[in-house]
């Protein structure tokens, strides 16, 4: 499925309706996101935590410098940022958010986590410059994610590409 955001307000609203799909379905707690630096992963992750219970509170920024930032929200959200670790093994408390399966768990650079870290459920957002803001391709593994991403569609129908 492909979205395309125009700027960066769609992809706050693309966040707020992937918030709304992780909260109604179970099972899908890892959300992986690639691109370049300022494609809008932190933006999108923005709209996603203020949708949460509790993310009023939060005050979400990149995770570059400390790696991981956690989110007062409901379920907890853990900010990954995976940048300075290519070639690197993955830290162990990020291996055992993911094996715990609690918390939402946000990946970016997630092109670096090795695919052994990977649940058998993810969602995959990918980041492309289009002529005008971006386009997002976006891929579930598992049934949960599929789901999720059909009821993302739904969320904002007129970002959605045909």
């Amino acid at each position: 499925m492909r979205f395309h955001l125009p700027g960066p307000e769609d992809t706050v609203r693309l966040g707020r309706a992937l918030a709304k799909a992780l909260l109604q379905i179970g099972g899908l707690r890892v959300v992986l996101l690639a691109g370049t630096l300022g494609s809008g992963k932190t933006t999108m992750t923005r709209g996603l935590v203020a949708e949460l219970p509790g993310g009023g509170m939060a005050e979400v920024s990149s995770p570059s410098f400390n790696i991981c930032n956690l989110y007062p929200t409901t379920p907890p959200t853990a900010h990954f940022d995976l940048y300075r670790l290519e070639g690197n093994e993955p830290d162990d408390a990020l291996l055992d958010l993911i094996d715990e399966g609690e918390s939402i768990i946000l990946i970016e650079w997630a092109e670096h986590l090795p695919e052994y870290a990977l649940p058998p459920v993810w969602l995959r957002l990918a980041w492309h410059a289009a002529g005008e803001g971006r386009i997002v391709e976006a891929h579930g593994n598992g049934a949960p994610a599929l789901v999720a991403l059909d009821m993302v569609a739904a969320g904002v129908p007129d970002l959605v590409q045909p």
